[in-house]
């Protein structure tokens, strides 16, 4: 007699919305409840139905809970048989539903999968155009560069006549330019790798302090322009580490850059590096403009700019972080940032040490 009852209270939970929209069809909504499938069968009239309900309810109210098959057994409206077949119709036709909603999901599991999946190879196919775009422009754009670069250095040699002052000047400035050219076109051709897997990389044990007196050479009449003082701290006792020497002298280059691009006159900027926990710390550190804490996740997208308007007082094509990044992160490197707008900003990053 239990197992009856608890197959009766089963039933008696299938109690679903009416007027579910097809957007909204679940397995217990495909099943009707107990009282309408009797009701379909006549086995029980719209009256009785109505009648059980009001029993249950005044039962309900005086402190006994009843279901409505119980209800209509107590009120003789059906026999126990017929109301042990409508439940076990019932179940039958919840797990038939059950298992054609299961299939439903399945297909359409398959089908948005499937979509991700074109959709991915899009991206796919659009990054890959896009880097085929800028590696050939950047090859487009060496070419008349070459012809400038060699009848500006005729110039420069005086190979074509002598130069007055204002002359001298003129090509002072052109040579600036096509400097500055011919990095934003190298910048290009390292932004034209689709990741940084596939940076390629030519390691080799390399000691870092000649690398870094290199950089402070390069970057001293930039940074005594600006009125910056360029130090560094880098032990000569240091090891060597395991590096593409050339990578990382241009990636620790931009760092120098930026730290002195983005500080003020009477600024410092350090270029520091210590042994911690069998690996060298490298860090590039200002007193400069700083970063605001909400701006920091962002300096590293390609083409960002901190002051983006077009009367932005600091210059440059917004490619420099984002690649010093990408060949950090290429050496097995997690580059940290550390910055508070007007207290300046210090980046940080670990080699490993050359083996041997």
């Amino acid at each position: 007699m239990r197992a009856k009852e608890d197959v009766t209270a089963k039933a008696d939970e299938f109690v679903f919305p009416s007027g579910a929209t097809s957007s909204s069809l679940t397995p217990e909504v495909l099943v009707p409840r107990l009282g309408d499938r009797l009701v379909e069968k006549d086995l029980l009239s719209r009256e009785q139905l109505a009648q059980a309900l009001a029993y249950q309810k005044t039962e309900g109210q005086a402190g006994k809970q009843l279901l409505l098959g119980e209800a209509l057994l107590d009120l003789k409206f059906i026999d126990r048989p017929t109301l042990d077949q409508t439940i076990t119709e019932q179940i039958a036709q919840l797990q038939d539903a059950l298992k054609k909603s299961n299939e439903q999901l399945e297909r359409r599991v398959e089908e948005r999968t499937q979509e991700l999946q074109e959709a991915l190879e899009k991206l796919t196919e659009l990054n890959r155009l896009k880097s085929d775009f800028i590696a050939n422009m950047s090859h487009e754009l060496r070419t008349p560069l070459a012809h400038m670069v060699g009848y500006i250095d005729l110039l420069d040699e005086e190979a074509l006549g002598p130069l007055s002052d204002e002359q001298r000047r003129a090509v002072d400035v052109l040579k600036k330019s096509y400097l500055r050219l011919g990095s934003l076109i190298d910048n290009l051709l390292f932004l034209s790798f689709d990741s940084e897997e596939a940076l390629p990389l030519q390691p080799q044990a390399t000691p870092l302090n000649p690398l870094v007196e290199n950089i402070v050479q390069r970057s001293q009449k930039k940074a005594l322009d600006a009125e910056i003082e360029l130090l560094q701290s880098v032990p000569r006792s240091l090891p060597s580490v395991y590096i593409d020497p050339e990578k990382l002298d241009w990636a620790l280059t931009q760092l120098v850059d930026n730290s002195i691009k983005f500080n003020s006159k009477g600024g410092k900027v350090q270029i520091a590096a210590r042994e911690v926990d069998g690996r060298v710390e490298m860090s590039v550190s200002d007193s400069g403009i700083g970063i605001a804490e909400n701006k920091i996740h962002e300096i590293f997208e390609p083409f960002y700019q901190i002051d983006g308007s077009s009367t932005r007082k600091y210059g440059g094509a917004g490619l420099g972080l984002t690649l010093a990044k990408r060949i950090i992160d290429s050496h097995g490197a997690k580059l940290s940032i550390e910055s508070h707008a007007g207290k300046g900003t210090r980046i940080s990053f670990s080699l490993p040490l050359a083996k041997g």
